[in-house]
């Protein structure tokens, strides 16, 4: 019986070897592909962090504060009424997130007279501290939202551009981008600031 001694070993490594590079080089791409997509989908359907921009959330949130926003709840829950909701109006000459304050929500009516706010003609009791508003803007007459709309207030009453004026008006239900959730510095959730206290006035 005669044994053949021509195989190449040199040539059968080679070929492991470079079948290992490939499969490493496939893991690799895989986990930066994983990698990737999870900081896509938390960025965009999660979390995100950006900061507050002016003195319209005062004395709750304060320009400058970083504001983590949750922006998961809402694709299966509606914005409440009193949640601190970041949106963004196409078209608007702002580029920036705006914080606002819901106070109607969609199908309400509402109106502001006498140092108080009428939703569906009945006072409803905010439970933040805020200074009366001294111009009431559009909501002076009664207003309708419409089934997708949300009426905003800023907290700091009187120096606020909120959906009393023009400039900003109603809120659509697709410009939410999500909830104020956490403020890092000093660190405290956004809906456990600036609360009443029992018995205030």
């Amino acid at each position: 019986m005669v044994f053949n001694m021509d195989y190449n070993f040199d040539e059968e490594n080679k070929k492991s070897v470079f079948i290992k590079i490939i499969k490493e080089i496939f893991i690799w791409g895989l986990q930066i592909a994983a990698v990737t997509f999870l900081a896509y989908f938390i960025v965009n359907y999660t979390v995100e962090k950006t900061d507050m921009v002016g003195s319209s959330m005062e004395e709750t949130l304060y320009d400058g504060d970083s504001i983590i926003i949750n922006k998961f709840s809402y694709r299966f829950t509606d914005p409440e009424r009193f949640d601190i909701i970041v949106f963004k109006q196409s078209g608007k000459e702002h580029g920036y997130y705006n914080f606002k304050r819901i106070i109607g929500l969609p199908g309400e009516t509402l109106q502001f007279k006498d140092d108080n706010i009428y939703i569906n003609g009945e006072i409803i009791e905010e439970e933040i501290n805020v200074v009366p508003m001294i111009n009431y803007g559009l909501a002076q007459e009664e207003i309708t939202l419409e089934d997708n709309e949300y009426f905003v207030l800023g907290d700091n009453r009187n120096n606020s551009e909120d959906s009393r004026f023009a400039s900003i008006g109603n809120i659509r239900r697709e410009e939410i981008i999500g909830k104020a959730f956490l403020r890092l510095s000093p660190f405290n959730f956004v809906n456990k600031l600036n609360l009443r206290q029992e018995g205030s006035d």
